[in-house]
């Protein structure tokens, strides 16, 4: 799926409630509570923090999808074409970065 499919599809589940999209503000509440779930299931799978007996591991794609969907709907709300900017981040990275680390062979 292509991301401007995504923004569609975000944009026609939002504008089927009345209340919209949420504040630039409470998206980036709802952002930072998705962020920390997906740290707490990767500390979880990962790090040294083990999950108790009877709690049940975590979708790790999921959660990265949560975040995905609340990137979008930022997107959405501020009228913002995430392709381009993907484009534009890859271009900064590709100039930025092209001679940072070791290249496979």
């Amino acid at each position: 799926m292509e991301i401007k499919e995504m923004q569609r599809i975000v944009d026609e589940w939002i504008g089927q409630f009345e209340e919209g999209y949420w504040s630039p503000l409470s998206m980036m509440a709802r952002l930072s509570e998705e962020v920390g779930e997906l740290a707490r299931e990767i500390n979880h799978q990962f790090g040294e923090k083990t999950k108790k007996p009877d709690e049940p591991i975590g979708d790790l794609a999921l959660e990265l999808a949560d975040i995905l969907f609340i990137v979008v709907c930022y997107a959405n709300s501020l009228n913002i074409d995430l392709e381009d900017a993907f484009k534009r981040v890859m271009a900064k990275y590709r100039y930025r970065d092209s001679d940072r680390w070791t290249r496979k062979d």
